[in-house]
C-alpha cells in the first residue's frame, strides 16, 4: 500500500479531499483535509437528474485544486469516487469522460449500498461500538448499514437527501408546515422499502447533517469535550430540539446554535434524520466524524484482515506512538511497564471500586506516558496531556479519552489537578476512584523508570503498601517519598538495594 493516500468523495453537496499518510503496519493518520460545496446536483432533481453546467463548473475546479494539493503532498495513489447525483444523472458518464480527458482524474461511481459499506467499515474499526444501525444522510440519497457483533449484517439505501428535499419541497413559497407535511409524506413512502430487519435501539450518525446536529447539541448542552467523533445523545432528551429544525424560518436557525455553513440544507437532513430514528427505533445517537473516505482506505489497509483492525490493536494508540515516541522500547520493556501497572491494579483494585474496571484505560495511559518526551522532556506530562486529548480519536468513549488523558497529565506529586477535574468532571469516574487510578499509573511509572527489568511484586495489607524488588529502586524511593496518597496507609520497599559489605567507603 502507498506512503499516502489521497480519496476524493464527490457528493451531491460537497466535494471533498483526504490524504492518509500510513504510518506503520496498522497505523495512519490525516495530514491534510479539503472541501468544497460544489453542489453538483444543483438543479438536477428538477430536470429528470440532468447535472447542470452550474454545478458541474464548480465540481471542475475543486478537482483541479484538490490536484494540485495531491501534487503538493506526493500522495502517489489517488481513489475518487461518486455517489447519487453523478450516479442517478443521465449526464454523468459525460461528466466523468470530460474529467478524465482534462485532468487525468479517473473517477469511480459506486452505489448507494456500496456507500453505505464504506461508511460501516469506518465505523465498526474507528467507533466504540459493535453493533447498531449507520445512517448517512446525503444530498441525494440516505445510506445505512445494519451491525451486529462486528459484523455489517446488511446494507441499504434510500432515495433521500438534503438537496433532493429542498429543491422538491423547500424552495417552495409555502408556508413551512405545509412543506413539512409534504415532505414528510414522501419521506414516509421511501422509508416504507426499508427491510423490516432495520431496528436497533443505537442510529450512528455519518455525514454532514448528523455532524452538524451533534455539534449544535454539544454546545446546547454545554457538553465539555468539543469533540464530535464517539458523541452520544438520547433521541428522547433532544426529541423537541429536533423536531423544532425542520419547520423553523432559515432566519431563526441561529437559535439552534447550528453553524451558518449548514443552514442551506439542514433543515431537510434533520427531517429526514427524524423520520429514520423513528422507523428503526433508536433510543440513542452516537455521532462519527469518520465516514465513506475512511472506510474507502481502510479497505486498502485492512486487506487479508477482514477489513478489522485486530482486537488487541487501537488505531489511535498506534498512530500516537509512531508518531510521538520519543525511542522505540523492545517489547520486553513495554511489556514489564504494563505487568506492573496491570498487578498493582490488581492489588489495589479492591480498596478503590468494585463495579467499574479502569484496567483497559490504564494501561493505555501507561503505553503513553512517554509521548510527552517527543516533544521536550520540560513539563512532559502536560504535552502527553495535549497530545490524548487531541489525538484520541478512535475506538474510545469521551470518558475514556479524558480519562486516559488526565492520568498523564497527573504525572508528579499531586494526584488530582482540581481545574480538570471540575472542568471534565461528568466524563470522569468519582474523585476517588481518580485519585486511586492516578496513584496507580503514577507509582508505576516511577518504580518501572528505576527498576530496569526488576522482578517486582506488590502486596497490600494492613494499610502496608510493600514492593518487593530484586534490584535496586533508589531512585524510585526518592520520588515515592513525596507522592500523595488517595488514602493514608505506608509503603515498604524492600529491595537489593546495599553496599557490598568487602567495600569500604572512604570518607574525605
Amino acid at each position: 500500500m502507498a506512503k499516502r493516500t489521497a480519496i476524493i468523495d464527490i457528493g451531491s453537496n460537497s466535494a471533498r479531499l483526504v490524504i492518509f499518510e500510513k504510518t506503520s503496519r496498522y497505523g495512519f493518520c490525516i495530514i491534510c483535509e479539503q472541501k468544497s460545496k460544489v453542489r453538483i446536483g444543483e438543479g438536477a432533481y428538477e430536470k429528470e437528474g440532468i447535472l447542470q453546467p452550474i454545478g458541474l463548473k464548480r465540481a471542475y475546479l475543486a478537482l483541479k485544486s484538490f490536484l494540485n494539493t495531491i501534487k503538493k503532498h506526493e500522495a502517489k495513489k489517488i481513489l475518487c469516487i461518486a455517489t447519487s447525483a453523478i450516479r442517478d444523472a443521465p449526464n454523468g458518464n459525460l461528466f466523468i469522460s470530460w474529467i478524465k480527458r482534462e485532468l487525468g482524474l479517473s473517477i469511480k461511481i459506486i452505489d448507494g449500498k456500496k456507500e453505505a459499506l464504506y461508511g460501516a467499515i469506518a465505523a465498526s474499526n474507528l467507533l466504540p461500538i459493535d453493533e447498531g444501525i449507520t445512517i448517512d444522510i446525503g444530498g441525494g440519497s440516505s445510506d445505512m448499514a445494519l451491525m451486529h457483533k462486528g459484523n455489517i449484517i446488511d446494507t441499504y439505501s434510500l432515495n433521500l437527501g438534503t438537496v433532493r428535499l429542498k429543491e422538491l419541497f423547500f424552495d417552495k413559497s409555502m408556508p413551512i408546515e405545509s412543506i413539512n407535511e409534504k415532505a414528510k409524506i414522501y419521506i414516509r413512502q421511501e422509508l416504507q422499502k426499508l427491510p423490516e430487519h432495520f431496528k436497533h435501539t443505537l442510529a450512528i450518525g455519518i455525514g454532514g447533517t448528523a455532524r452538524a446536529l451533534s455539534k449544535a447539541i454539544i454546545k446546547e448542552s454545554l457538553h465539555p469535550l468539543e469533540k464530535i467523533h464517539a458523541f452520544t445523545y438520547s433521541s428522547r432528551d433532544w426529541r423537541t430540539y429536533l423536531e423544532a429544525i425542520p419547520l423553523s424560518s432559515a432566519k431563526n436557525l441561529k437559535r439552534f446554535k447550528l453553524d451558518k455553513n449548514r443552514y442551506d440544507t439542514i433543515r431537510e437532513g434533520t427531517l429526514i434524520f427524524n423520520e429514520i430514528l423513528r422507523v428503526i427505533g433508536a433510543d440513542f445517537i452516537i455521532s462519527s466524524g469518520v465516514g465513506v473516505r475512511e472506510g474507502i482506505f481502510l479497505e486498502q489497509l485492512l486487506k487479508g484482515s477482514s477489513f478489522r483492525f485486530p482486537t488487541t490493536l487501537n488505531p489511535s494508540i498506534i498512530s500516537i506512538l509512531d508518531r510521538f515516541r520519543p525511542f522505540l522500547p523492545t517489547e520486553k520493556t513495554k511489556r514489564n511497564k504494563l505487568n506492573l501497572g496491570s498487578k498493582l491494579y490488581h492489588t489495589l483494585k479492591i480498596h478503590f471500586t468494585q463495579n467499574d474496571d479502569f484496567h483497559r484505560e490504564l494501561l493505555y495511559a501507561l503505553e503513553l506516558s512517554d509521548i510527552g518526551n517527543a516533544l521536550t522532556v520540560y513539563k512532559s506530562h502536560q504535552h502527553a496531556f495535549y497530545i490524548a486529548m487531541q489525538e484520541l480519536n478512535y475506538g474510545f468513549t469521551h470518558g475514556q479519552i479524558v480519562l486516559i488523558a488526565s492520568l498523564l497529565r497527573m504525572h508528579g506529586k499531586e494526584l488530582l489537578l482540581k481545574s480538570l477535574y471540575q472542568e471534565y468532571k461528568i466524563l470522569l469516574p468519582s474523585k476517588e476512584v481518580l485519585l486511586w487510578l492516578s496513584f496507580i499509573y503514577t507509582l508505576t511509572v516511577f518504580v518501572h523508570e528505576a527498576s530496569n527489568g526488576a522482578a517486582i511484586e506488590f502486596h497490600y495489607a494492613s494499610k502496608i503498601l510493600t514492593i518487593t524488588s530484586d534490584k535496586p529502586l533508589y531512585l524510585a524511593k526518592e520520588k515515592i517519598k513525596t507522592l500523595q496518597k488517595p488514602i493514608p496507609f505506608a509503603i515498604i520497599i524492600k529491595d537489593e538495594d546495599h553496599i557490598p559489605k568487602n567495600r569500604a567507603l572512604n570518607i574525605v
